[in-house]
């Protein structure tokens, strides 16, 4: 619901995977993505059509089976409690968006040999981006960038940063 809400970047599937299985939920994290675009869609769709609580629970407990008594009520609360705060504006953001940087890391390295050159000695640098995708799911990034490729891509940040500061 905080993604929804534009509270937080997105839903890491695999730290939630690491507390289901410590609190002894057996899930796979396929199987966690799953559920977690599978509530992300009733709750955007229930914001988009404005349906409150009770009406919601109702069609969540008729729809199927596969919805145990103890999720429909666990749903209805959330959605009771936090449903104020998701606006249609919010939706269509959230369908509507590429991505959204969360994290950006680097580090520098040294090929210092291989095994069919004795003596490379070429340093390199090492991206990881953590992204969150459109779903909230987010994922690592990671591309190796020789030192020329590094410095224009610094120069093309420096010239991102200089357009936004005009704007």
């Amino acid at each position: 619901m905080f993604y929804l809400q534009h509270r937080t970047p997105g839903t890491d599937a695999v730290d939630l995977h690491q507390r289901f299985h410590r609190a002894g939920i057996g899930l796979s994290v396929s199987e966690l993505e799953t559920v977690i675009n599978l509530i992300s869609l009733v709750f955007r769709t229930t914001a988009k059509n404005n349906i409150p609580a009770e009406e919601l629970a109702v069609r969540l407990a008729g729809s199927s089976n596969k919805w145990s008594k103890q999720a429909v009520q666990v749903i209805r609360h959330v959605w009771s409690e936090q449903g104020k705060f998701l606006t249609v504006e919010d939706t269509i953001k959230s369908t509507v968006t590429a991505g959204q940087l969360v994290d950006l890391q680097w580090k520098m390295g040294m090929t210092v040999s291989s095994s069919s050159c004795k003596s490379l000695n070429c340093p390199y640098v090492t991206v990881t981006l953590k992204v969150a995708d459109t779903a909230g799911q987010i994922t690592n990034k990671s591309f190796e960038m020789t030192i020329p490729q590094f410095q224009n891509f610094f120069r093309q940040f420096k010239e991102m940063a200089s357009v936004l500061e005009t704007v």
